[in-house]
């Protein structure tokens, strides 16, 4: 799409540095250059005021990648590329079929209601939980990786999202200040939503995380 647009060399494109490398490369594959943007906390997706500090007189286009099932921000976002003349692209995930996003979104509020000591996401318009992420805070006490440790070793699978942001791997390394991509980096913390996980499953998911919740800060 965006040779098509006629973005190459010499061009920018903005795009996130939260999320899969596959995006810049594809920016870097069609001979423009990734500039990266901080991310809304909320929806992990592209910050609006985020991708407007970004620009100068080479952007050509900006990349927008919903991110867990949780959609950007796309009427702001659109709005910047308006005001400034710039291609907006959107990469979304595939969608799970529509009853089994019902029954993920049921899955969610279950542990919206029942874990502690981690902050729920924010589930916002049109979330269809293709992953539940929370975050746990280290505060000084046990991090995001002791955390996860110690949730599997009670028998609960869980993943980070996002292990490395594409700013801090070696091709694409950039000196930028990007506050909350580095934090959401550090700490995400994806839990199982799946439609087939039975009452069970979900209660030894909320027993294995809350008995660790003392070990953190209250989250607010």
């Amino acid at each position: 799409m965006l040779r098509a647009a006629g973005v190459g060399l010499g061009d920018e494109v903005v795009v996130p540095a939260f999320g899969n490398v596959e995006v810049a490369e594809s920016v870097a594959m069609a001979g423009a250059l990734p500039v990266f943007a901080d991310i809304d906390p909320v929806t992990y997706c592209l910050d609006a005021s985020a991708v407007e500090a970004a620009l100068t007189p080479r952007t050509a286009a900006v990349v927008v990648v919903h991110r867990f099932g949780r959609p950007a921000d796309i009427a702001r976002l659109h709005g910047v590329g308006q005001r400034h003349g710039l291609l907006v692209l959107e990469q979304g995930e595939s969608e799970a079929p529509y009853d089994e996003i019902a029954q993920r979104r049921e899955r969610a509020a279950y542990l919206d209601a029942k874990l502690r000591g981690v902050r729920t996401p924010d589930g916002g318009d049109g979330h269809t939980y293709q992953q539940y992420v929370v975050r746990v805070p280290g505060n000084g006490r046990p991090d995001r990786d002791a955390f996860a440790r110690a949730v599997r070793a009670r028998g609960v699978e869980c993943r980070v999202p996002v292990k490395t942001p594409v700013h801090r791997l070696p091709e694409f390394r950039r000196c930028v200040s990007l506050p909350e991509t580095e934090r959401a980096a550090d700490e995400t913390l994806a839990l199982p939503v799946d439609a087939a996980l039975t009452k069970r499953d979900m209660q030894r998911i909320v027993g294995a995380c809350n008995a660790l919740g003392g070990l953190l800060q209250p989250a607010f």
